[in-house]
C-alpha cells in the first residue's frame, strides 16, 4: 500500500523537471556570455614567438659578437679565431635560449671574412616553432683596432 502511494505521487517528478529546466537555462546563459566575451575560441599565447625570437636575435647578435670577439682577442686569440669562437658561442647560446622559449633557433653557414683588422661575420638564421618558420641572414662587422 505504501509503495503504491509513492509510485503515484508526482511531486518529486515535478521538482526534478523544474531543476533540469533551471539548469538548462543557466547553461544557455553561460554559453551566450562566453560567446559574447569572445572567449569561445582558444588563444595561443605563443603564436608570435617566432617573430619575438627573431627580433631578439637581431638585437643581440651584433653586441654579443663584438664583446665576445674582443674579449677573446684580448686574451690572446688572433682576430679570426676570436670572431669564429665568438660566433659559435653566440650560436650555442641562442639555440639554448630558443629551447627555453619553445622556439628552435639555429645559426648555419657561419662565415668569417677578414679585411685588415676588421672581421665580417655572416650567418644564416632559421627560427621555427609548431606554427611558423622564418629564415634570414645576419651580418656583423668587428673592428679589432685598439
Amino acid at each position: 500500500m505504501m509503495r503504491r502511494r509513492l509510485a503515484e505521487d508526482s511531486s518529486g517528478q515535478m521538482l526534478l523537471m523544474t531543476g533540469l529546466i533551471l539548469m538548462f537555462a543557466l547553461l544557455t546563459m553561460s554559453l551566450n556570455t562566453v560567446r559574447t566575451a569572445s572567449l569561445g575560441e582558444p588563444y595561443d599565447a605563443h603564436e608570435d614567438a617566432v617573430l619575438d625570437a627573431s627580433t631578439e636575435t637581431k638585437t643581440v647578435w651584433q653586441p654579443l659578437l663584438e664583446n665576445r670577439s674582443i674579449a677573446l682577442f684580448e686574451s690572446g686569440s688572433n682576430e679570426t679565431e676570436a670572431a669564429e669562437a665568438a660566433a659559435i658561442s653566440v650560436s650555442d647560446d641562442l639555440m639554448r635560449h630558443g629551447e627555453i622559449r619553445g622556439v628552435e633557433i639555429i645559426l648555419t653557414d657561419i662565415v668569417v671574412t677578414s679585411n685588415g683588422t676588421t672581421r665580417t661575420v655572416t650567418a644564416s638564421v632559421g627560427i621555427a616553432d609548431s606554427h611558423a618558420r622564418l629564415q634570414f641572414d645576419l651580418e656583423c662587422i668587428i673592428n679589432f683596432v685598439s
